[in-house]
């Protein structure tokens, strides 16, 4: 008989792959604290994560600034968060290896509420930030994303009630407020209309969409220097995990 006559069970075998992989992740990034910072303090300070576009990516450490919430703190003293600015070298994107740990790395060295940390992105940061905001939504208590876009994927297996645990819930609870120009050039309008609408019918309890009817590919700027979107952000908590009795 033959090989393509067999039934399938006899054509399958079952083997198993495995191999330990370790690799090492880092980056460099700028930190500003509030003026009424304490180190010691046990409540920590809110803490906004941002990723800058693709046209900041480098060595300049400096450049990561050129768009963002750090224009608006320098000209408002009173800023109450603690502000994160990392680099993506120009041969990369954003990647949630490299973030992820950073966000550990900064709770253990400063003084983090860590049911206050937000996340925010432009462009190429802007789905970096649907990316790590919808598949980790537990480690945020509000996430904005600014022009960007990215894969409902995370979505429908939240829905479906696969993933890590509590993925469903955490997800739920995420508030959102999205970000585009009418006019986008470089990233469609199209693209935060298809993940705004996944997460609607998902159910989301709170999700937000402003289009600027006149804006190209810049809607950051408005949007940076507008305090309402700080407030907002100060508005929510993502509640303390509870560790479960055994």
């Amino acid at each position: 008989m033959k090989a393509q006559d067999k039934p399938q069970d006899q054509m399958q075998k079952p083997k198993q792959f495995s191999r330990k992989i370790s690799k090492k992740v880092g980056c460099d990034y700028l930190i500003s604290v509030p003026k009424d910072y304490d180190a010691k303090s046990k409540i920590g300070s809110p803490l906004i994560l941002f990723l800058h576009g693709a046209g900041e990516r480098g060595t300049n450490l400096w450049k990561a600034t050129t768009h963002g919430p750090a224009k608006y703190s320098v000209n408002h003293p009173e800023f109450p968060f603690i502000l994160v600015t990392p680099l993506c070298p120009s041969d990369k994107t954003w990647s949630n290896d490299v973030l992820l740990p950073l966000l550990d790395e900064i709770a253990s060295k400063f003084a983090v509420d860590k049911t206050r940390i937000y996340l925010t992105g432009i462009s190429m940061g802007g789905y970096a930030t649907w990316s790590m905001g919808l598949r980790h939504p537990e480690k945020f208590a509000a996430i904005v994303p600014i022009c960007g876009g990215g894969d409902t994927g995370a979505i429908i297996l939240a829905q479906h009630g696969y993933g890590v645990p509590d993925h469903k819930a955490a997800l739920k609870s995420l508030p959102v407020w999205v970000f585009h120009g009418a006019k986008d050039p470089v990233v469609p309008v199209g693209e935060s209309e298809h993940l705004v609408n996944a997460l609607k019918n998902f159910g989301i309890k709170e999700i937000k969409f402003t289009v600027y009817p006149e804006a190209q590919h810049n809607s950051w700027t408005e949007t940076y220097d507008n305090p309402a979107l700080y407030e907002w952000l100060l508005q929510h908590q993502r509640k303390a995990a509870v560790a479960k009795k055994k």
